[in-house]
């Protein structure tokens, strides 16, 4: 993929740019390992009012910036605004909260005298450059999700990111730089694929977080495994959305409709796979399907707009191959199904359910990155935990019961880093995110974020033998 802009509306080239030699990578690496070195020695409050800076300045420049990353990949407009206020929310939550997060643990007296000690302490310090590989769906978010805290953590980072989002990516560097980071705390690596493997085998470089589809988390991790250093990794989706007989079924649509095509469908944490008791499956079904019917498909840049076209015409592509494929073998159609009428330009894909889903069609495994819902009936408890869990991913869920007993099964058997009850799954700084399965591991977010990228250091004294 060429390292360009290219506007999902119409299709149309508006900025390339020259991806970094091999000098300007070696540059690259050598200002962050010298960097790296220096900003551990920071204090909290010196970093927490660097990064209290990049907050204000991003709150000041947020439509701007929405507005490049809506031309980028075409999440409509009001949505690219609350993406950049999230962003601004979480730089300032771990302004605030770092130092309590990475404070010194203390054992408890008795463990410090059974260790022999006079005093223990664990103590959480940075490992150094991080190598950042984000995707394009939420081009500002999924950086300042790892940025944040890893920059409140002492370490420094290098970004890579998609080819297809290079001026949200270049605003990102940019935006630490003017905050007043120091030069090489967090740079943007205009580069694809290709070089992403030498740069993480470069002793350099001390850990890698990914976040994107299982094929490029499978070649990351693989890497880092052969040179031995910690890598998070947040890949695919194709989270169940159960609505029981308890539910409010009215609200569990109205919900399911915006679950399923935030971010023009194109999110991890999607609901997918609308699991439906049979008691209500029939009053949800119409219900979920007038509600996606009534989405307005169109641009992006209109603020009447419910759904932008798709980021790429490859991944409407792959979209359009699993819903044909599932219609061949005899899905049935409840709304959408093809390309609108009236945008011969863009990659525009209607919102679509698909119900009569059979494992053979490859919906029923694949996660479908666009405005595609798959519906299924089930008629118990039992059933509807066997279907939730018939996937390879488990990033997320969503449960929807007023009674206490179904909740407790769903906590205690669905194959998910996340169980959202009678809502739908969000992201905030205050709770972490992750999965299992071949969603990934590690997690980001919250305390658990934060640490991931830290030396957990035991500091031991001996005990006074005088």
């Amino acid at each position: 993929m060429p390292i360009a802009t290219v506007n999902p509306t119409t299709g149309r080239t508006l900025l390339s740019f020259d991806a970094l030699d091999e000098a300007g990578i070696e540059s690259c690496l050598a200002l962050a390992a010298s960097t790296a070195s220096s900003y551990r020695r920071t204090t909290f409050a010196e970093r927490a009012a660097l990064l209290s800076r990049a907050a204000d300045l991003l709150e000041e420049e947020a439509e701007d910036v929405a507005r490049t990353m809506t031309v980028e990949m075409g999440k409509p407009l009001a949505a690219a605004r609350a993406e950049a206020t999230k962003c601004v929310k979480a730089m300032r939550w771990y302004a605030a909260h770092a130092e309590s997060l990475l404070a010194d643990e203390q054992p408890a007296d008795a463990d410090v005298r059974d260790a022999g000690a006079s005093a223990v302490r664990v103590r959480y310090r940075p490992l150094g450059v991080v190598l950042a590989v984000m995707p394009w769906n939420f081009p500002l978010w999924q950086v300042v999700r790892f940025a944040a805290p890893a920059l409140m953590a002492g370490n420094v980072g290098l970004l890579k990111h998609s080819s297809n989002v290079p001026q949200t990516a270049l605003y990102l560097g940019d935006l630490f730089h003017r905050a007043g980071f120091p030069q090489g705390c967090f740079q943007t690596l205009l580069i694809g694929s290709g070089p992403v493997e030498r740069i993480l085998r470069d002793p350099r470089v001390a850990a890698a977080t990914l976040t994107g589809s299982e094929p490029a988390g499978r070649a990351v991790a693989s890497v880092a495994g052969d040179e031995v250093k910690k890598t998070v990794l947040e890949l695919g989706g194709s989270d169940p959305y159960i609505v029981m007989p308890s539910a409010d079924v009215a609200r569990a649509a109205r919900t399911a409709v915006t679950a399923r095509v935030q971010n023009n469908g194109q999110s991890c944490i999607a609901a997918k796979r609308f699991i439906v008791h049979a008691d209500v499956y029939e009053e949800f079904a119409r219900l979920f399907a007038e509600g996606m019917a009534a989405l307005t498909v169109g641009d992006p840049m209109e603020e009447t707009t419910d759904v932008g076209p798709l980021a790429t015409e490859s991944g409407r592509a792959d979209v359009e191959e699993l819903v044909d494929d599932a219609v061949r073998q005899g899905a049935t159609v409840l709304c959408g199904g093809r390309r609108p009428p009236g945008h011969p330009e863009g990659w525009f894909y209607e919102p679509t359910i698909l119900a009569d889903v059979t494992p053979a069609m490859r919906i029923d495994l694949e996660e479908t990155f666009g405005p595609v819902a798959t519906l299924y009936r089930v008629g118990s408890l039992d059933e509807a935990v066997d279907r939730a869990n018939h996937t390879p991913f488990g990033l997320s869920s969503n449960v929807w019961t007023r009674e206490d007993s179904d909740l407790e099964r769903f906590v205690r058997d669905l194959d998910a880093g996340g169980i959202f009850v009678n809502g739908m799954t969000a992201s905030h700084p205050a709770l972490p995110f992750g999965g299992v399965k071949r969603s990934g591991y590690g997690r980001e977010l919250s305390g658990h974020g934060i640490r991931e990228f830290c030396n957990i250091t035991t500091v031991w004294q001996a005990a006074d033998q005088g």
